[in-house]
């Protein structure tokens, strides 16, 4: 079922994310000889944090964004990239648990429903993913990891009505040709390993 939805994703959370480079202040040459640059600050644990999961590094990324939440328990991107991390991890049951807590806490962010319904899509539970993505549309009606996962929650929600009732009426082929031709909708499944 992993190939019904996207990856989770963060979108709302990329200007912050994208943000974390330190920036060092370039000096005029006219003035480069009286000019002190600005101190280099190193970075925060939320920083290290994102930097690790980019890297594929999940143990320390979940060490630092720990560290970060210890002093911040409410910071939503904190707790979004816990999650991201959990899911890589492959503690599912963790980071559906942080999405949830996420949608209850936060519930005008889309990407906590996006990436629960994911989860959950990839369990099998199609229409508990359905009611989520709906709930990031209503959310963000702009949000189009959302709107794309969800038309693929449909379409695999109608293949399988096809395939049943093509299991009840084996002989008919508008069914049969309708179930082909939602089947080629699908998207084909991942590669079997991948960097997030």
């Amino acid at each position: 079922m992993s190939s019904a939805v996207k990856r989770p994703c963060c979108r709302a959370f990329a200007a912050g994310i994208a943000g974390l480079a330190i920036a060092i202040a370039q000096v005029p040459a006219a003035h480069a000889q009286t000019a002190v640059p600005p101190p280099v600050r190193p970075p925060n644990d939320f920083q290290e944090a994102t930097l690790q999961y980019r890297k594929g590094e999940y143990d320390t990324a979940i060490t630092h964004v720990d560290a970060w939440l210890k002093s911040r328990p409410k910071d939503a991107r904190g707790r979004f990239l816990r999650g991201m991390i959990l899911t890589q991890q492959k503690k599912v049951d963790d980071a559906i648990g942080v999405y949830n807590d996420l949608t209850q806490d936060f519930p005008e962010l889309p990407e906590p429903y996006n990436n629960l319904a994911v989860l959950y899509a990839e369990r099998g539970d199609l229409d508990k993913a359905r009611g989520l993505l709906e709930s990031a549309v209503r959310a963000n009606a702009r949000f189009s990891a959302a709107h794309e996962n969800l038309g693929d929650i449909h379409t695999r929600l109608a293949a399988a009505s096809y395939e049943q009732a093509l299991k009840l009426d084996a002989g008919n082929k508008l069914i049969a040709a309708k179930l082909k031709a939602v089947n080629e909708l699908l998207p084909l499944p991942p590669p079997a390993a991948g960097k997030p």
